[in-house]
C-alpha cells in the first residue's frame, strides 16, 4: 500500500469516526424530545408531585453531552483536515493538540448556535405548555 493509498483509507476512518458522533448528536436530540415530553406528560396527570420547571433543569444535562459529542465531532474534522494535507500517514487521531482552537473548546460547542437555537426552543415550549395548563 502506498502513501496515497494509506491517507484515503485513513481518511475513510476519520469520517467514520465524524459520522458516527453526528448521528449521536441527532440521537440525544431524539431523547431530549422523548424524555423531556414523558416527564411533562407524566406532570401533567399528575402522576408524579413535581414542579413544572423540573423538564427545564432536565435540559441541561443533555445539553451538555450534545455539546460533547459536538466537540468531538469538531475536533476530528481538524484532524481530518490534517491527514488530509499529507502525503503519507501513520494512522494516528491526535485530537489533543486541537484542543487549544478556540471553535474546539466545550464552551463554544455548547454555545453553539444550533444547539442553543434548539434547547432555548425545547425550553420555551416547556414554559408554554405549562402556561397554557
Amino acid at each position: 500500500m502506498n502513501g496515497t493509498e494509506k491517507v484515503v483509507e485513513h481518511l475513510k476512518m476519520t469520517q467514520a469516526i465524524i459520522n458516527r458522533l453526528a448521528n449521536n448528536c441527532v440521537l440525544v436530540k431524539g431523547w431530549s424530545m422523548t424524555i423531556i415530553l414523558a416527564v411533562m406528560v407524566l406532570i401533567t396527570k399528575h402522576e408524579i408531585q413535581s414542579p413544572y420547571f423540573v423538564p427545564a433543569f432536565l435540559i441541561l444535562p443533555i445539553w451538555i453531552l450534545d455539546g460533547y459529542f459536538l466537540r468531538q465531532e469538531r475536533l476530528f474534522r481538524q484532524v481530518y483536515d490534517e491527514i488530509r494535507a499529507q502525503s503519507d500517514t501513520d494512522f494516528k487521531m491526535d485530537i489533543l493538540k486541537h484542543k487549544k482552537r478556540p471553535k474546539c473548546s466545550w464552551l463554544s460547542a455548547i454555545c453553539s448556535f444550533p444547539l442553543v437555537i434548539f434547547y432555548i426552543v425545547e425550553i420555551v415550549f416547556i414554559i408554554s405548555v405549562f402556561a397554557i395548563i
